[in-house]
């Protein structure tokens, strides 16, 4: 399953494991139970366990995506793996993330470059975020002027590769907010319902709810019923 997203990017469902029942069973093996077929019993204790905090089972079902973004939104999204590393004082990290790097490819780059009427104006009474759209001509005027900034860093990149500069200090000339970048992404159900129960909220940065969007997507299809009770709380 793949879902673009933004100019170029995507979201792809690489692999999976678990269902609803997974974290079920986490649950009941307390008390040595099992279900082998998910009941409304069973979607009553998924209900519990979101609502009261009870969150270890949810940790027993795994997704695994390769995500293509700008820059920007892998630096906002990368917060959530150093931050589950902490989580209940484990240590160690409840994702796993790998991501590609021009050190050591020199594939053609590419950039995320809003249209005309896509650039937002700055919020009034903020210091953070976004405020409506801005007018389009102006909008036009900053896509061709980021255009204009991208291509001569990717000439200046290209001219030093010619010269044999190293890709590790070449790609300094590439800018790099807008740049796109592709990872592979590991989290638990509870870590990925955590990423987007905060970059769904309104005040998120409107790219990379587009990319929560993409996720909630793809994990409601795999746990619709635990999706709902983690998301509802």
């Amino acid at each position: 399953m793949l879902i673009n997203v933004l100019d170029k990017g995507y979201v792809r469902l690489v692999n999976h494991m678990g269902s609803d029942l997974t974290v079920v069973n986490a649950a009941r093996v307390s008390y040595a139970k099992q279900s082998e077929e998910l009941s409304e019993k069973d979607i009553r204790l998924i209900r519990f366990l979101a609502r009261e905090g009870h969150t270890s089972p949810f940790r027993h079902a795994v997704i695994q995506f390769e995500i293509y973004a700008p820059l920007m939104v892998a630096r906002q999204w990368w917060k959530y793996v150093v931050g589950s590393a902490h989580y209940e004082g484990t240590g160690d990290s409840l994702e796993a993330w790998n991501e590609s790097s021009r050190r050591y490819i020199t594939e053609e780059p590419a950039f995320y470059l809003p249209s005309g009427g896509e650039w937002r104006s700055a919020p009034e009474n903020s210091k953070q975020g976004s405020g409506s759209l801005i007018a389009w001509e102006l909008g036009e005027k900053y896509t061709k002027e980021l255009m204009d900034y991208t291509e001569l860093g990717m000439q200046k990149y290209e001219a030093a590769l010619a010269d044999g500069i190293c890709a590790e200090q070449a790609r300094l000339f590439l800018p790099a907010y807008g740049l796109y970048v592709r990872w592979y992404w590991t989290a638990s159900l509870q870590s990925a319902a955590h990423f987007l129960q905060q970059r769904l909220e309104h005040d998120a940065q409107k790219e990379i709810q587009d990319y929560a969007k993409a996720i909630l997507s793809m994990v409601k299809t795999l746990f619709p019923v635990a999706v709902d009770e983690l998301l509802s709380r």
